[in-house]
């Protein structure tokens, strides 16, 4: 009966979701595309292959499954796999990751006529859906199918564990219908099995994100990189890495300090959502800084700042910056993937919101690898204080790779839970 009843609701608010996607249309015009597909519309390519379904809601999931999708390409080559998403830059980043080495799709509104439509043109031997995007119609659809679906990279913070608690018989079949959970921690994987889910489900993976692969080659681009924007007289680079709206001007606050200390730094400021580009670029101006912009290639010889406004480069930043400071921390958003810039050795600066990655920063604080900061002052202090102190700065970097480095192997953990359950 809730599932029912959450349909219903789901119904009366389409219009309104609709006026939402045509709002942010104004703005980022890819929301204004491919409607079909999110009411199931979509008819993959013709293939005598069976099809692995993996969802990843947008880019930071998306850059998550990045080496599972690798590895299961080698792993079952007998496949084919259809990633699916929510929203344009996560559908830019799929396309600019595999190319049409998979197949993809945004994926259909959780009603039962598209969830129903969609699973029947798919016919999906499983579906992996990364870390926390549960749908109780589509997960009732496969369970219904026998299509196993599995919660990869799980995360589950307190916050929404209660909001789950809230609605528990809608949120209680939901989870007993997973027929698998890996789980980051142990403390995710309780709070799943506090919410239904079956402990025979219920897997310890470890974050696959710690599993990422820096290549000979984007290694060689991040080099180019800092050679460029350090010059000759090697300015510290400070990098904003996935900024929200109402915290670029607190960094611009901080950056205004930093420069009365150390006056040829460059801060490269990178704001999570592209249609935000233009109105950070306005921000830096109003503010009297010189502005370069990524996207136009421009020199940053006599800038200020560098406004990183292209998709796809971010991992190259933070291999050719001196700090990293990771976006969504300085307000209340939960934080970005601080595992990045540790695998470079960066030293990693975050504000105190950070609820998505709570087992990894806690990790990386207690090793020394990460500071946090509650606001602009803390910030630039911090920032000063490394810049000045390049000894301190190597080291913090060196505390965050090691961390980095020992928690590797959540992939190959994933993987035999895949394996298990696919029922090759």
């Amino acid at each position: 009966m809730p599932r029912y009843l959450y349909s219903a609701i789901f119904y009366c608010l389409l219009p309104f979701i609709l006026l939402r996607l045509l709002f942010r249309g104004l703005a980022a015009p890819n929301y204004r595309k491919r409607w079909r597909q999110r009411f199931g519309f979509f008819t993959p390519p013709e293939s005598a292959k069976e099809t692995i379904w993996l969802h990843a809601v947008s880019v930071g999931e998306t850059l998550a499954a990045v080496p599972l999708v690798k590895a299961l390409q080698v792993k079952y080559p007998d496949h084919r796999l259809l990633i699916t998403c929510m929203t344009p830059t996560g559908s830019e980043r799929i396309a600019a990751a595999f190319g049409d080495s998979v197949d993809h799709s945004y994926a259909p509104y959780d009603m039962p006529d598209a969830v129903a439509r969609f699973i029947q043109r798919v016919q999906p031997k499983m579906l992996i859906i990364m870390e926390t995007e549960l749908w109780p119609n589509t997960i009732a659809a496969c369970h219904q199918r026998q299509i196993p679906v599995i919660l990869a990279n799980a995360r589950l913070s307190d916050k929404s564990a209660r909001g789950y608690a809230r609605v528990r018989g809608l949120s209680g079949p939901m989870f007993a219908q997973l027929t698998a959970v890996a789980a980051q921690h142990e403390d995710d994987g309780a709070r799943f099995a506090a919410l239904g889910l079956p402990a025979d489900n219920l897997h310890i993976s470890g974050n696959i994100k710690f599993d990422l692969d820096l290549s000979a080659e984007i290694r060689q681009a991040a080099e180019s990189l800092k050679q460029q924007w350090s010059g000759e007289n090697q300015r510290p680079i400070l990098l904003a890495a996935s900024t929200h709206r109402g915290e670029d001007e607190i960094i611009l606050q901080a950056f205004g300090q930093i420069k009365q200390r150390v006056d040829n730094a460059l801060l490269v400021l990178v704001p999570r959502h592209p249609e935000r580009f233009n109105q950070v670029a306005d921000l830096c101006l109003g503010a009297g800084y010189n502005l370069a912009r990524r996207s136009c290639n421009d020199s940053v010889e006599q800038a200020d700042i560098l406004l990183g406004d292209t998709m796809g480069e971010l991992m190259t930043f933070f291999g050719a910056c001196d700090i990293a400071f990771i976006g969504g921390s300085l307000v209340s958003n939960g934080g970005h993937n601080m595992i990045e810039p540790a695998a470079w050795g960066k030293p990693t600066l975050s504000g105190l919101s950070v609820f998505n990655f709570t087992e990894v920063s806690r990790l990386l604080a207690e090793a020394g690898g990460l500071a946090l900061v509650e606001d602009a002052v803390a910030l630039a202090e911090t920032v000063i204080e490394l810049i000045e102190n390049p000894e301190r700065a190597q080291q913090m970097g060196q505390q965050a790779q090691q961390v980095a480095e020992a928690n590797r192997g959540a992939l190959e953990r994933l993987l035999m839970v895949v394996d298990n359950n696919l029922g090759l």
